[in-house]
């Protein structure tokens, strides 16, 4: 191994998990031979009490079921244990390649409660926003991990937040039973020469274990905070989960846990529409990048496809794929919608046929607000167990973020959202750890592995 070609990483790496396989099969050996013990004490009993499986008793076939069963269970046992030892040692060896396709660039840590929802500006500059249940919004500097803006408007959770297509506003829907549209102008810091980075990392790591007092006086690091709306929408009767901006954003949609969607005029804050129908509380909703297309989720195990194109009518199509909460339903740039539940799938469907899906994708843990990249369509799955895993738009698994106890979410992951602009961060993911993380995803590499 002295003059070994490979990189001394990759070497230390491989040896490790040769070192684990070894240990597996240790174990394996080692408890084979236990079993084969038991086995022959087994036959040793039958043998002292005259009943053998070779002879003529009339007990026999009683005898031959009852060896055949416990050398089948011991079998199975030793099966299922290979089975184990092998898939674990498969699975290590993805996640090395998975590290070197995905990987984690900077933290977003400043909330003080679980951070429900994010997504990226849609005009320059290009930050980050993030809606948590410590009744805050922030935008976030990109590239430095600074909070540049904090809006404190609400009196209840922040549960989502969405930008103007084309102007420096945002849109947050909030457990007050309000949604607010606030303006910001936010001013980008200087990229920081690398010593001061680090520095950086450790004063967001402090902040996150202060308590309020300690956090209100930061003084200078302090972001400035809006605490005014320049909009409030308020008619429901009920926490509003989600919000969102309809093409042209002359118009904005919100869903809440009274079982309705409102259409809102955004001039004037006048009610436009209530779309009613769903049995039970909505938990999300999504407008459609180019038309004037709503889709709603709800706990009612259904979603809803509202069509607003012809103004004179509005009709509205019910899909009844899961059998449990459906968490969120997207549209992507074409003709698909995707949607995830609380039933452990996600199902992608056509909009010109959405009888039944065109692919499903089968998974270990509830999925909560999941996002579809624009360009190559990649499906992000945020799940219940800290895991965040990648899907093509055929179901086929493409990546699974690398999490351990030094990175990635150590709570439930809340949401994801793609921002392809950004070549060094073109995926963010939120929890209920109170950080925002993001990635960087190396798509071709990801697409060439397939």
């Amino acid at each position: 191994m002295e003059d070994s070609k490979l990189p001394m990483a990759l070497r230390s790496n491989l040896l490790d998990l040769f070192g684990q396989i070894e240990r597996e099969f240790e174990n394996l050996y080692l408890e084979n031979i236990e079993l084969r013990r038991e086995i022959e004490s087994l036959n040793e009993r039958l043998a002292g009490e005259g009943q053998t499986v070779d002879g003529g008793d009339l007990t026999k076939g009683a005898l031959k079921t009852k060896a055949s069963h416990s050398t089948s269970q011991l079998s199975q046992k030793l099966k299922t244990t290979y089975k184990a030892s092998t898939s674990k040692i498969v699975s290590s060896f993805k996640a090395t390649t998975s590290r070197a396709v995905c990987q984690l660039v900077k933290e977003y840590v400043g909330h003080r409660d679980g951070i429900w929802d994010l997504s990226v500006t849609r005009t320059q500059p290009l930050v980050l926003g993030t809606a948590s249940a410590d009744h805050c919004a922030m935008l976030w500097s990109i590239e430095t991990g600074k909070c540049l803006l904090k809006y404190a408007g609400h009196a209840g959770s922040v549960n989502s937040i969405k930008f103007h297509p084309t102007e420096q506003m945002a849109l947050t829907a909030s457990g007050d039973q309000t949604a607010h549209i606030w303006r910001y102008m936010v001013q980008l810091p200087l990229p920081q020469p690398p010593a001061d980075i680090s520095a950086s990392l450790d004063d967001d790591v402090d902040f996150s274990d202060k308590d309020e007092a300690d956090g209100e006086a930061d003084g200078p690091n302090e972001c400035p905070t809006v605490r005014v709306a320049t909009t409030t929408l308020k008619s429901h009767q009920g926490v509003v989960i989600a919000a969102d901006w309809l093409v042209g954003g002359k118009q904005v949609v919100t869903a809440s846990w009274d079982r309705a969607a409102n259409l809102y005029d955004v001039e004037t804050s006048e009610l436009v529409h209530t779309l009613t129908g769903h049995d039970q509380e909505l938990t999300h909703c999504c407008t459609h990048p180019t038309q004037r297309l709503v889709v709603t989720s709800s706990r009612d195990t259904t979603f809803r496809l509202w069509d607003f194109r012809d103004p004179s009518i509005h009709s509205v199509n019910v899909f009844q794929g899961h059998t449990d909460t459906v968490t969120s339903a997207v549209f992507t740039v074409g003709d698909n919608v995707v949607s995830g539940s609380d039933d452990r799938t996600v199902k992608v469907w056509d909009l010109k046929n959405m009888r039944s899906p065109i692919a499903t994708i089968r998974t270990d843990s509830a999925v909560n607000r999941i996002s579809v990249s624009a360009n190559q369509r990649i499906i992000a799955l945020p799940h219940d167990n800290r895991q965040v895993r990648l899907f093509d738009m055929t179901g086929v698994r493409l990546a699974r973020l690398p999490r351990s106890n030094r990175q990635g979410h150590r709570r439930m992951v809340c949401c994801s959202a793609w921002n392809e602009e950004n070549q060094a961060c073109n995926l963010f993911t939120c929890g209920f750890d109170r950080q925002a993380i993001g990635w960087n995803i190396n798509i071709p590499a990801l697409l060439q592995e397939k």
